[in-house]
């Protein structure tokens, strides 16, 4: 299994270049979403978890992706989390199977800070977009997708996403292989990783 990692900020684009990867290469690609392994809040009532720091790396539960990418690389199946983004939880009733393939992509603004789950991708790319268009696009993501108001959504930005964006993901920059810029609207850049990973593909058939 090929292991590629794929961060940046909020909005850069990382959705649209994993799903351009997933769309040429199906079954060979398995995703695994940072986001999903946000920390189990069953403790906190729901407005404790609306307050919660979710762009701080000491939100997620890291460990327990690792593990599972380790799972993975062994050919074994795991049972990612399923976030519910409104109720800022995770779905209890429910969990993604990921099967082994000869690609797995990792995909999260924060993957790049934990040195252990760099150690776990052979190929990681940063996608780098300027930070108005990330603004506007994770306004329209989090009202159309997960049901906020715009006034949360900039509230949240300001405070946290900001912040933490400048304090842990634009320095993890630095443990890419290679930076995208636009992301999914890069077609040169899909195009060049996808060689590559084509290239893998029929080296290993």
């Amino acid at each position: 299994m090929f292991v590629i990692g794929i961060a940046g900020g909020t909005g850069s684009g990382k959705t649209t270049f994993t799903d351009a990867i997933v769309e040429k290469f199906g079954e060979n690609v398995t995703v695994i979403h940072h986001d999903n392994y946000y920390n189990v809040n069953d403790h906190l009532t729901y407005e404790e978890r609306c307050k919660v720091n979710y762009d701080h790396p000491d939100s997620f539960e890291t460990d327990l992706m690792i593990e599972h990418i380790k799972k993975l690389r062994a050919g074994e199946a795991v049972e990612e989390p399923d976030y519910d983004y409104t109720v800022h939880n995770r779905d209890k009733e429910k969990s993604i199977t990921l099967k082994p393939s000869k690609i797995l992509i990792v995909d999260g603004i924060l993957i790049f800070e934990n040195k252990e789950l760099c150690e776990n991708m052979d190929l990681k790319i940063f996608v780098d977009t300027d930070a108005d268009v990330r603004l506007g696009r994770r306004i329209l993501r989090d009202i159309n997708e997960r049901g906020r108001s715009i006034e949360s959504v900039l509230t949240q930005y300001e405070t946290t996403v900001k912040p933490m964006h400048e304090k842990f993901v634009e320095p993890s920059k630095k443990n890419a292989d290679i930076v995208i810029l636009e992301g999914g609207k890069n077609k040169a850049a899909i195009d060049l990783i996808s060689g590559y990973i084509r290239e893998y593909i029929r080296e290993n058939e």
